[in-house]
């Protein structure tokens, strides 16, 4: 398949899934405007790494994998930041949050040690198939099973 190809089909799936991909970010970084950031990264990442996609029936899980790494990343980057001054925690106090409808399953999802968050967020937020998660995370089969099944009874115990 040429380059062309690959791009025109990256943009399609990137303008057709989009508010997932949204969704995927904001559920590591918390922020509207961090989600959007991670995104746009996202995508820039995955333009200039056209030539990597080996087979296009798997670019929808690379390029969530492209997003799950470059939240992380971003994550990361959060710790290392020290704030210098009081001008800099007042501004950051003023920002705008997210407001989610169920409070108690997404308290409880975020409690949730990663592993077993991303997860259960792709599995049912984004409805993907065991495959398509192991194949994201770069873990077996078996081990998505196992989390999801500790996942579950973590959340159970969590909601109770």
């Amino acid at each position: 398949m040429k380059n062309k190809d690959i791009r025109h089909s990256l943009i399609t799936l990137i303008t057709e899934q989009k508010e997932s991909y949204y969704r995927l970010a904001y559920s590591y970084v918390k922020n509207e405007q961090d989600a959007l950031d991670v995104v746009q990264e996202s995508i820039q990442k995955a333009l200039l790494s056209l030539d990597k996609i080996q087979d296009i029936n798997s670019m929808k899980s690379w390029f969530y994998k492209i997003i799950v790494h470059t939240s992380l990343d971003l994550l990361r980057k959060r710790k290392k930041t020290i704030l210098t001054d009081n001008q800099q925690l007042s501004a950051l106090q003023n920002g705008k949050a997210d407001h989610y409808t169920d409070l108690d399953l997404r308290k409880a999802l975020d409690e949730l040690p990663h592993k077993y968050k991303i997860i259960i967020i792709l599995r049912y937020f984004e409805d993907f198939k065991m495959e398509e998660i192991a194949e994201v995370l770069d873990v077996n089969v078996n081990t998505i099973k196992t989390r999801l099944y500790k996942a579950h009874k973590m959340l159970r115990l969590k909601m109770e």
